[in-house]
């Protein structure tokens, strides 16, 4: 079992979109596959038809509660083998709540210990920001994965970036590595876009996927309608796109 944590410090990147697509493609492989959503605007959870309204327990319970993480993961109705720990706004007031737990960058690592051997492959959607709940995230992960969007700023983030995921590797989970950088809302007509992309390969170098992930109409709507691109419009350039991200993932794994 592979715990990858899906990180960006920088919003707006296609973290969400990443997660959810890349996770039902995976499953689609074969592959069981966990997501725990602990982003707490839950846009994975509602990226995969999950009626948050409907949820008895999210990542709020899992972390601020003593329950078994199995009490907490609901099968995704959507697509076979992939499965989810949902979240709910309440996971904004777990920040403030966690403050004075001991150990509290450890909760989600000893929760995951329940589910060893019982999934594939576990991705965390984070929220685009160093709190409690990334911290987390990080302490818990085998390997950060980062999708990178090809614009100006995005360079401007790389360095704190990989300073952050140095700090956590140095203080809190040795362990941690990159995994890989996924470029994305990728344009290969506009100048900048190439010149994004080229910088970031001089930086990562083999870690940059050779799969891009185009900017896409079709891709941006499907989280409104509930639905990962594959069940929304398989046939889209987005969905090309991270099937074939899946492949390649699958095939780094074999390495």
């Amino acid at each position: 079992m592979k715990t990858i944590c899906i990180f960006n410090q920088k919003g707006g990147v296609g973290k969400t979109t990443t997660n959810i697509n890349l996770c039902s493609y995976l499953a689609m492989q074969g592959k069981k596959v966990l997501t725990i959503d602990i982003d707490p605007q839950g846009n994975t959870t509602s990226g995969l038809g999950i009626d948050k309204k409907k949820i008895s327990l999210s990542t709020y319970d899992l972390l601020t509660s003593d329950i078994s993480i199995n009490d907490a993961i609901k099968q995704c109705e959507l697509v076979n083998n992939l499965y989810i720990v949902p979240s709910t706004i309440e996971l904004a007031g777990a920040e403030v709540e966690l403050i004075n737990i001991n150990n509290r960058e450890n909760i989600l690592k000893e929760k995951l210990k329940e589910v060893q051997g019982m999934f594939d492959y576990i991705f965390i959607d984070c929220p685009p920001a160093l709190g409690i709940l990334t911290i987390n995230a990080l302490t818990a992960a085998n390997s950060v994965l980062t999708p990178i969007q090809c614009e100006f700023y995005a360079l401007e983030g790389v360095g704190q970036l990989v300073n952050t995921i140095q700090l956590v590797k140095k203080s809190l989970n040795k362990k941690l590595e990159i995994e890989g950088i996924i470029l994305s809302m990728y344009n290969n007509r506009t100048k900048l876009c190439n010149e994004v992309v080229a910088e970031v390969k001089k930086y990562f170098n083999d870690k940059v996927y050779k799969t891009t992930i185009p900017k896409n109409i079709r891709l941006a709507e499907s989280p409104s309608f509930g639905l990962p691109i594959m069940l929304y419009d398989d046939k889209c350039k987005g969905a090309r796109a991270y099937e074939d991200l899946a492949i390649e993932f699958l095939e780094r794994q074999r390495r």
